[in-house]
């Protein structure tokens, strides 16, 4: 999957939340609700890394296939809450990847 295929994915689903739940007249409570959307994944995932290294799970394939999952719900909930701050994502993933290769440039 493309950068450009995910950001696009957003913008539907930003209008999706706009049908299903108004169009939001107050922008902070859009960003607070992203970010405790993010917030949230964010735990889901922790709990699972964590769940999973204390248990030493058995079933690989089917941790794995959550692990995915979960990855995927924190990419969706950060890329959203991006949106909802006018953050162009790809091009500030560009930028700080020039920054971190920058770092390992000899000087």
């Amino acid at each position: 999957m493309e950068i450009k295929e995910l950001i696009d994915f957003i913008k539907v689903e930003a209008r999706r939340l706009e049908q299903r739940f108004g169009k939001e007249a107050d922008h902070e409570k859009t960003i607070l609700s992203s970010s405790v959307k993010l917030y949230e994944e964010l735990g889901e995932l922790s709990e699972l890394v964590l769940s999973s290294k204390q248990r030493k799970e058995k079933n690989v394939d089917a941790n794995k296939e959550a692990l995915a999952d979960e990855f995927a719900d924190v990419l969706i909930a950060v890329s959203m809450l991006a949106h909802d701050m006018n953050v162009d994502i790809e091009e500030a993933l560009k930028n700080k990847i020039k920054k971190i290769n920058k770092r390992y440039e000899p000087s």
